[in-house]
């Protein structure tokens, strides 16, 4: 089972830009498809992107898409969010995630088996 831990939330005005990082370990990350999630209160936890084992293939979420950016480090175990032009309703607590199968690409959240404690982000107005 991987261990996975999120950092870089915080509180940042709209149309700021927020880093977010995901250190893995426990597991050979180079291996799995990585993706970040996010959940705010009152809603259902929901896919924002997931990018493939090797970096070369990411997919995004059409509300994120153009302002968000996923990349990994796999010599370092870490997956990463940059995120950019926020909006206040990309408030939220975000998570990452591991998927179960070597090779899985794509946004099913039940593919995922591994899950940060996740990293809070508001976006004020």
């Amino acid at each position: 089972q991987a261990q996975l831990e999120e950092s870089g939330g915080g509180l940042v005005q709209a149309g700021g830009s927020l880093r977010l990082s995901c250190a893995v370990s426990g597991r050979a990350f180079s291996s799995y498809s990585m993706g970040w999630f996010r959940q705010a209160p009152g809603k259902e936890r929901e896919f924002v992107v997931v990018i493939n084992w090797s970096g070369t293939n990411t997919y995004y979420s059409d509300s994120v898409k153009g302002r968000f950016s996923i990349s990994r480090d796999n010599a370092k175990n870490t997956v990463y969010l940059q995120m950019n032009n926020l909006k206040p309703e990309d408030t939220a607590v975000y998570f990452c995630a591991a998927a179960r199968l070597r090779y899985y690409f794509g946004a099913d959240r039940s593919q995922f088996g591994s899950w940060g404690q996740g990293t809070q982000v508001s976006v004020s107005s």
